[in-house]
């Protein structure tokens, strides 16, 4: 084997462990929403009476990231952060420096 090519079985093995997988995401999800939850000092079990998902869920949710998109939305909303989940998928993408310009 060459040194380039070496050199390129490197560079592509950093690059796969820069991506993030769907579970890496999934858990960052759960993650940030527990640290929300804990922030604004609201129990598991209050989250839970404030969302209509049921306590099992939420401690599965947090524990593994494994949660329903319903639930997911309905716990969203009950952290008022439902906004910034709806804006996710509603990014502005520009095709010229014109459309940022026009934009103003």
């Amino acid at each position: 084997m060459t040194l380039n090519i070496f050199l390129a079985n490197i560079l592509s093995m950093i690059d796969m462990l820069d991506k993030k997988t769907a579970l890496d995401i999934i858990l960052e999800l759960s993650a940030d929403m527990c640290i929300l939850r804990r922030k604004m000092k609201i129990s598991q079990s209050k989250l839970s009476s404030l969302s209509g998902v049921s306590l099992g869920s939420i401690k599965r949710f947090e524990q593994t990231g494994e949660i329903s998109l319903h639930s997911f939305a309905r716990i969203a909303v009950a952290l008022s952060c439902d906004e910034n989940l709806i804006k996710v998928f509603k990014k502005e993408y520009y095709s010229s420096i014109m459309d940022i310009i026009n934009e103003k």
